[in-house]
């Protein structure tokens, strides 16, 4: 568990399923990947999530506020077939209900993911993947001291070749 100043960084538990579906089901919040989830798709996500942690002893941690979990926050392997590089590679991401937007949280958690990455972990460098096209994500990467690696760049291979959200670029943060 990690302690910021506003937000709880810890695993998910299966009680935490209805603040997810709430994160995951919503079209506004999901515009920059590549499909909604339903319910069904959230709850998987969640067991995803919960094995990564237990195989790994990190994860996306539900970033909590007030009880209830209101984002999505922290590191986890890139999957091999979605990874613009051989693994391993370690990639930091956050997504937050659009009701906890420009608050700051993502800032926020992602700087205490990077601390993690960075003091705990000892990692040598961690990733950001995103679609070219989300701006905001890109700024926050930025703002965190990441770097573009344009020549990571990749066609995400499970978004269509036509959608906008094909093309992923990829930030780099390196700690040695």
């Amino acid at each position: 568990m990690i302690r910021t100043e506003r937000l709880t960084l810890r695993p998910w538990r299966a009680e935490d399923a209805e603040d997810l579906a709430a994160i995951n089901c919503d079209a506004e919040t999901m515009r920059f990947f590549a499909a909604v989830m339903d319910r069904e798709g959230s709850d998987g996500h969640l067991a995803r999530m919960m094995a990564h942690q237990d195989e790994h002893g990190f994860g996306m941690w539900a970033a909590e506020r007030d009880g209830h979990a209101i984002g999505i926050v922290g590191l986890q392997h890139v999957p091999a077939h979605r990874a613009p590089e051989p693994p391993p590679l370690v990639e930091i991401g956050w997504r937050f209900h659009r009701a906890h937007w420009r608050q700051g949280y993502a800032f926020e958690g992602a700087t205490a993911a990077v601390d993690y990455a960075r003091d705990v972990l000892r990692l040598p460098s961690i990733v950001a993947l995103t679609a070219r096209i989300n701006a905001p994500s890109r700024a926050l990467m930025q703002k965190l001291g990441m770097t573009h690696d344009e020549a990571a760049d990749f066609d995400h291979p499970s978004v269509p070749v036509d959608s906008p959200l094909h093309r992923h670029v990829v930030y780099r943060l390196r700690f040695t």
